[in-house]
């Protein structure tokens, strides 16, 4: 799995995947890599139509598609990620990414003993892409993100490992830490740094930094934007990361 399956995952949201509306409160997930502990309101859907990817010397890849989320019961949200994936010198190569499912339980609230958002959120990518995008094998991210607010700021983070079958990959761990502030009722701004150990053979660790951010527009519409360069190992693993998104929450 490359690198971006990953920054996927928890971006998109990923992730992916988890942005409540920006009106209501402090919230967390897309468009940073780092993801949150805080689920979908209850019967709610969010909506992420996003683009986003990395680019090394000669090489950009990435993905864009849908990313769904359903606040399924309480503390439960329920996401599907189905990509397009792209690469090559000007993203020309293009075929349908692995499909992901994933389950986010938050076990643990603010106003408890913890004093923490913490929650669970298991990812699986099914083998479902065109063969050019897929090793053919699933592969399964186990993280745990924990939150706490400070008025209009939050800091979240946390991270997991994958469980990553097949031919020169191997199993990796990802980390992350990010702090946001609501400027205003529409806009939400923040910065993260995060961490990926080699993911196969011959890969390197990586480190990368983001600034990001998320803009309502009208009821229901938000526009989600993050980018940042890669800080260790970023000429083999990524010189600098993207990601857009238009969000629809009812």
């Amino acid at each position: 799995m490359s690198r971006f399956s990953v920054r996927r995952l928890r971006l998109l949201l990923a992730a992916s995947a988890a942005v409540a509306a920006l009106a209501t409160g402090a919230h967390a997930g897309p468009p940073f890599v780092t993801d949150d502990p805080e689920p979908t309101d209850l019967h709610k859907w969010e909506i992420y139509n996003f683009v986003g990817g990395s680019h090394t010397p000669g090489d950009t890849s990435g993905a864009a598609g849908l990313d769904l989320n359903y606040g399924g019961a309480k503390d439960l949200q329920l996401t599907a990620v189905f990509p397009i994936q792209f690469s090559g010198s000007h993203g020309q190569d293009w075929g349908m990414g692995d499909v992901e499912l994933a389950a986010k339980y938050k076990f643990l609230h603010q106003d408890g003993p913890a004093g923490l958002d913490i929650a669970f959120f298991p990812r699986v990518f099914l083998p479902t892409a065109y063969d050019r995008h897929s090793d053919r094998h699933a592969a399964l991210l186990l993280p745990i993100w924990a939150q706490k607010d400070y008025g209009k700021w939050s800091v979240f983070g946390g991270g997991g490992y994958t469980i990553n079958p097949g031919p020169g990959n191997r199993g990796f761990w990802t980390s992350g830490l990010t702090v946001q502030r609501q400027v205003s009722d529409r806009l939400m701004l923040g910065a993260e740094v995060y961490h990926q150990t080699a993911d196969a053979v011959g890969a390197k660790d990586f480190t990368g930094v983001n600034l990001g951010g998320a803009y309502r527009l009208v009821d229901h519409w938000s526009l989600l934007f993050s980018g940042g360069p890669g800080v260790q190992n970023a000429k083999q693993q990524g010189q600098y990361d993207f990601y857009l998104s238009l969000k629809a929450d009812y």
